[in-house]
């Protein structure tokens, strides 16, 4: 089973335009996750933001991940159903960042993860507005609606799955679908793990190169999209071989932000039955999308 993949330089190609926007919307609509790749974030930037993040669990969160109840629960046989196998922290970077409250982080992957998250923002509203544009609805409507009081929430949870002595007895991170918006994930270029669920298999996420990112869809955009695009139901499986680094970002809605289905894509409402009744008499033969569609411009007076 291929995983899509966007290549964002046909975007800017007359020619190759139209066919990549169908792949997105199939991506959305069909999978809930997908891959992009020609992006615009440097090569080096992503390498290093990861080279990083490595050698900062090294030298403050592997021991004592393997010293925590986590690691010793596995000495027991049964399977452990309430932990995850991950050693994880979490960082917020808007509406207010507390990077630098982080103070185990080096001054450098600070400033590092810092250029990362501009660029990754921008790439983030870069996809709400293609998402808007294959849904029919205003370019800025995600991020409008996103926005709340204060702005869309970023956040970037940043995991190692550590390698597993027995990985049958314990998930790296148990089966969910994401409660936000737009994920965007950076992920390991060696270690596999990652899986999301399709058409009733487990569909293996083979890790990233080519400076590829990873990209899925949470509940508040199925919740948007009045149900046309999906949230995927994932996981993540303990593995034996090496440690999967996983730095995920979320574009979510602020805190205090209203998030229901856009109103173009609700079906007619408000419409008195005999009204439907009259036009249907009319149209009982016709296609049943033009009679919904002129159903909606007549609630909306035009």
């Amino acid at each position: 089973m291929e995983i899509p993949v966007i290549d964002f330089n046909k975007l800017d190609d007359s020619e190759k335009r139209s066919e990549t926007m169908a792949l997105l919307h199939e991506a959305c609509e069909k999978w809930g996750f997908f891959m992009i790749e020609n992006h615009g974030i440097d090569t080096e930037l992503t390498e290093k933001v990861k080279l990083l993040m490595n050698l900062h669990y090294e030298g403050n969160m592997k021991n004592s991940f393997y010293e925590s109840e986590t690691a010793k629960s596995l000495e027991k046989n049964g399977y452990i159903k309430e932990k995850d196998w991950e050693s994880t922290f979490f960082v917020w970077h808007r509406p207010n960042s507390n990077i630098n409250e982080l103070t185990s982080l080096s001054e450098d992957l600070r400033k590092t993860m810092d250029e990362y998250i501009e660029e990754l923002i921008k790439l983030a509203e870069t996809l709400s507005k293609l998402m808007c544009e294959n849904l029919g609805i205003q370019k800025n409507h995600i991020m409008e609606a996103f926005s709340g009081s204060k702005g869309p929430s970023v956040g970037t949870k940043v995991a190692i799955y550590p390698q597993c002595p027995r990985p049958k007895l314990i998930r790296g991170l148990r089966e969910h679908t994401d409660a936000g918006g737009i994920i965007l994930l950076l992920q390991d270029d060696k270690i596999p793990g990652l899986e999301f669920y399709r058409d009733g298999k487990w569909v293996k996420i083979p890790p990233s190169t080519n400076n590829r990112i990873f990209v899925n869809t949470g509940d508040q955009i199925e919740i948007l999209s009045n149900g046309v695009y999906k949230s995927a139901l994932h996981r993540v499986m303990a593995m034996k071989d090496g440690n999967r680094l996983s730095i995920a970002t979320f574009y979510n809605p602020s805190g205090d932000a209203v998030i229901s289905p856009a109103s173009k894509l609700l079906l007619p409402n408000h419409i008195r039955f005999q009204d439907y009744l009259n036009l249907y008499s009319k149209t009982k033969f016709g296609d049943k999308g033009l009679r919904f569609q002129t159903l909606k411009e007549t609630a909306n007076g035009h």
